[in-house]
């Protein structure tokens, strides 16, 4: 299949040999280009050299690329994925990765860990409340960084040649301006991604773990069991 995947312009390194790697092509498309605030990040990255927090969380791996390079110590840090671990990596930084894609098993993960403890997390400019509330409720603190915005780009997405839409996130499907048509099979990456996608009237077909891998192997499982 042909899949048009939705990622922020010119971060989709890696997309085209994983799709391939499962039997399909794929192509970016970006309702999303991200406005880096780069005060913010070196007021981040100062406040971690003045060891104000206990742990980092990288909830993806833009801010891990943007604020990783610039550290030059850290303390405990957790990575929502392999991605962006991998990320981290590249600039000397082992990161612990959570169990699964998800920002809700953060709590889950470090439980009694976070009581007392102040968690940084460098992240766009999209709130999670959810989030905050969970470290709270264990008795932490959370300082977040909005060190990059989500701004729409306001171009349609080009799905003329695309088998499948995959959608990388619910503000991804939220902002995209792109027209269905018979034929074309929607994928979200993961439950979050796919409620937002129920809830606009564009249910998903197919519905992923949260990562890239995951949805692939599901949208494969799908096609076996037609």
């Amino acid at each position: 299949m042909k899949i048009a995947i939705t990622r922020l312009e010119n971060k989709a390194a890696g997309d085209r040999a994983l799709c391939a790697s499962y039997g399909h092509d794929c192509y970016t498309v970006s309702p999303l280009r991200a406005e880096l605030r780069m005060e913010r990040v070196a007021a981040f990255v100062d406040a971690v050299h003045r060891g104000e927090f206990d742990c980092l969380f990288f909830s993806s791996a833009l801010p891990a690329a943007i604020v990783g390079p610039k550290l030059k110590r850290w303390p405990r840090v957790i990575a929502i994925g392999p991605k962006t671990a991998e990320v981290l990596r590249e600039s000397g930084i082992d990161a612990e990765v959570l169990p699964s894609f998800y920002s809700r098993d953060f709590v889950p993960y470090l439980g009694d860990w976070l009581r007392g403890r102040t968690v940084g997390i460098p992240r766009a400019d999209v709130p999670n409340p959810g989030l905050h509330n969970a470290i709270a409720g264990a008795g932490g603190t959370v300082r977040e960084e909005r060190v990059y915005a989500l701004v729409p780009t306001g171009t349609e997405l080009a799905l003329d040649a695309a088998d499948a839409v995959l959608f990388t996130s619910a503000m991804s499907y939220r902002e995209a301006r792109w027209r269905p048509r018979d034929g074309l099979l929607l994928v979200a990456i993961g439950d979050i991604t796919a409620d937002a996608m129920r809830a606009g009237g564009h249910p998903p077909v197919v519905v992923g773990d949260g990562s890239l891998a995951g949805t692939l192997e599901a949208l494969n499982r799908r096609r076996e069991g037609a």
